[in-house]
């Protein structure tokens, strides 16, 4: 029998030991796309939109972005306020424990929170609607969703409360208050019912169209299901007239980047049809090379 020096035991026992401490070990982090020069994999773009458990709580500056339509959210968690002359929508409660914040931003913008009378969502995920029932709570508004995304929803119950849902919707249907139209269009993959809203908004005399963008990141694992649904919804977004491209996840549009030229004057740095598909253009890549992974390995 070979003899195990007391060395080699210690380094195995350790080992053992790191590996213990680490049930569940992160998964590969592959593959990797290059989309204008920039590298993704999986994990730096899930990190490129969560940040730190700080960035999700701590509100990102208020400001108008154009027209009436106001950023209200976290520094990696969009929430918009759309004001309108019978009252306000908002989109995206994001999670609970930021609906003060939320409520801090509306406020410093000179708005009432209880004017809010509509509540919309992006997608079925507590990190965008987990904020709904506090919401509904506090302002009365109405909860509007998609059809798809009911039972996750549904799922969604902090602290033990009900989410509240007063009207379903389909694709291609509408929502209007005050004279603003908001068109919900079904963009698929990310959750069943993942939503992307579009708008009209007047600006210094010019209409413009903002793509509020629904999440398009694949999942780990691509079932045939998901795959329909994700090429249906890359031809649904491409598809769409756009001038102001938001996004979820304000690093999808670059609000940090914006912002800055925002502050320092001149022409409007959200107005950027030039970036309307840069977000779909990433994920659509990462898409595909999940697809190509998961053929070569016969997953």
């Amino acid at each position: 029998m070979k003899k195990i020096s007391k060395s080699s035991l210690c380094t195995c026992v350790l080992a053992i030991g790191v590996y213990a401490q680490t049930p569940n070990p992160p998964p590969p982090d592959h593959p990797s796309v290059t989309v204008k020069g920039q590298t993704f994999t999986p994990r730096s773009i899930l990190s490129r939109n969560m940040g730190t458990p700080q960035d999700q709580e701590t509100a990102f500056p208020p400001h108008k972005i154009i027209g009436n339509i106001y950023y209200v959210g976290t520094k990696t968690l969009s929430s918009f306020l759309i004001v309108t002359p019978q009252g306000n929508i908002l989109i995206d409660s994001t999670y609970e424990r930021n609906v003060p914040v939320i409520k801090k931003s509306v406020e410093r913008l000179g708005f009432n929170f209880s004017d809010i009378k509509i509540l919309l969502g992006n997608h079925a995920h507590g990190d965008h609607q987990e904020g709904d029932a506090m919401i509904k709570e506090l302002t009365g508004a109405q909860v509007i969703v998609m059809a798809e995304d009911v039972p996750a929803l549904k799922a969604i119950k902090p602290g033990g409360k009900d989410h509240p849902i007063d009207k379903i919707l389909h694709d291609g249907e509408s929502v209007t208050l005050g004279g603003v139209t908001l068109v919900a269009h079904l963009t698929a993959g990310h959750t069943r019912g993942c939503t992307t809203w579009t708008m009209k908004v007047q600006d210094v005399g010019k209409t413009y169209d903002v793509v509020f963008g629904g999440s398009l990141r694949s999942p780990a694992t691509l079932t045939p299901e998901v795959v329909d649904e994700l090429n249906r919804s890359f031809k649904v977004v491409r598809s769409l007239p756009c001038d102001v491209p938001l996004g979820d996840h304000p690093a999808e549009y670059k609000l940090q980047e914006k912002y800055s030229k925002l502050q320092a004057g001149g022409p409007n740095p959200f107005i950027d049809k030039a970036g309307c598909l840069d977000e779909a253009n990433i994920q659509e890549a990462m898409f595909d090379a999940i697809q190509a992974e998961q053929q070569k390995t016969g997953k």
